[in-house]
């Protein structure tokens, strides 16, 4: 963050204008259960769905939930990493995998097919 802030500072100095900044929110990281990670990614293999596990930093309602109980987030695939934002984009394609991954680990999670192998655990 400093570096960043520095960064600006420079620009600012070198175009004479101001620059402040001041802390809003600071949200610690996030474990997510490893138990439901684990069996989102089974349930995800089951269904023929790569998906690797990705760290986040993210502030989501997940963050929040996780401290009270088991969570874990599917991610879609956004070319930029813009997010939040409404320079935000994911295609249609990836959209659908999406839904099709989420399908997937409900299914599971509901003692459906057993896609992933794991109903009932």
């Amino acid at each position: 963050m400093e570096g960043v802030l520095s960064g600006a500072r420079d620009a600012a100095s070198s175009n004479r204008v101001g620059c402040a900044a001041h802390r809003e929110s600071l949200s610690e990281a996030v474990v997510f259960d490893p138990v439901l990670r684990d069996r989102v990614s089974r349930a995800l293999s089951g269904a023929g769905i790569a998906a690797p596990a990705l760290p986040t930093g993210a502030g989501h309602d997940a963050g929040i939930l996780a401290a009270r109980l088991p969570t874990a987030m599917l991610f879609v695939r956004n070319p930029t990493g813009v997010s939040h934002s409404p320079a935000e984009h994911a295609s249609m394609a990836d959209c659908e995998a999406g839904v099709v991954a989420l399908a997937a680990v409900l299914a599971d999670l509901a003692g459906g097919t057993g896609q992933g192998g794991t109903a009932g655990q």
